[in-house]
């Protein structure tokens, strides 16, 4: 089921979403059981996130961290309305997660780099694609594919 417009012209409009997301943000403890991100950017299907979705957290290394560090379970999610006057503006949305599990092996922008062909259909590009390409912080949809691919992290 497609829950949103994919990647647009870049090979990543056809993939299925179903209730699995990725977050780059500042993670300030890495290790705590719940992480709370205050009016995060969407993109990619972000914006559908929703209480009881699995999410896979990455530590953005722009804020000092390491890339994925847990994977957790949403336990509310809410948009943050619009500013009054600006035409164009990102979907936001504040989310708390609950921590489910640690990662066990490392995976951020060092790991995802060489996967850089956007049509080659590999989790790790499509990863890449949209958690690196652009250096903003942001929380995305992901297909099927790149979340079994995630779990193995775990």
């Amino acid at each position: 089921m497609l829950r949103d417009g994919g990647a647009g012209r870049r090979g990543f409009a056809d993939r299925d979403l179903t209730g699995a997301f990725a977050i780059k943000a500042e993670v300030r403890d890495p290790s705590a059981r719940t992480l709370a991100f205050r009016a995060q950017k969407t993109m990619y299907g972000g914006k559908r996130i929703a209480k009881g979705d699995t999410i896979f957290v990455f530590a953005s290394e722009n804020e000092g961290g390491q890339g994925l560090v847990a994977r957790g379970v949403v336990t509310s999610a809410k948009a943050v309305a619009r500013k009054p006057g600006l035409a164009r503006q990102t979907p936001r949305v504040s989310v708390t997660i609950r921590c489910a599990a640690r990662a066990k092996r490392p995976l951020g922008r060092r790991e995802l780099r060489p996967f850089a062909d956007w049509s080659d259909g590999r989790p790790q590009t499509e990863l890449n694609f949209m958690l690196y390409r652009q250096a903003t912080n942001k929380i995305v949809g992901i297909s099927d594919r790149t979340a079994a691919f995630l779990r193995d992290f775990f």
